[in-house]
């Protein structure tokens, strides 16, 4: 019973971790003002709602509950997200998407910590690795346009 408690305490604290990126893409779409970047925003807000949506079935599936649908704060991930609001507020894209870098790579820090412990979450283990990527994916096409921008 041990076991499925660590299980749906990692997978709600991953829940919490798409939803603070599904905020922060939302936020920054409302604050851009090129539309090239909003849709690429709102394309990753959609992922991530499925991201949490994925996290939850599996969640139910260990007997947990799947109420939550805030964003955590937790620490050093709360502080990157008021980042970006700070950014927001500057309304400079290149803020923007740097902020938005920072955001996925504490993501994909959280989620290389529970992928650490591959016995507990064998049975959802290629979901974890496939959202996992689809992050580290959507990080390298943010720093592509914060690249152009910079230039």
């Amino acid at each position: 019973m041990e076991t499925n408690k660590k299980v749906i305490d990692d997978l709600k604290g991953l829940v919490n971790i798409v939803n603070d990126g599904k905020e922060g893409y939302l936020s920054a779409s409302d604050t851009t003002e090129s539309l090239e970047l909003r849709d690429l925003f709102l394309r990753f807000a959609s992922q991530r709602v499925g991201f949490a949506n994925e996290l939850k079935n599996h969640i139910i599936l260990h007997g947990g509950s799947s109420e939550n649908e805030e964003g955590g704060i937790l620490g050093a991930l709360h502080r990157t997200w008021i980042d970006i609001k700070e950014a927001l507020s500057s309304k400079e894209d290149a803020a923007i998407l740097g902020a938005i870098e920072t955001g996925e790579k504490a993501a994909i820090e959280k989620y290389d910590k529970v992928l650490e412990d591959y016995a507990t979450h064998a049975d959802h283990i290629a979901l974890l690795q496939a959202q996992r990527t689809g992050i580290l994916e959507a990080l390298k096409e943010i720093e592509t346009y914060h690249l152009h921008l910079e230039r």
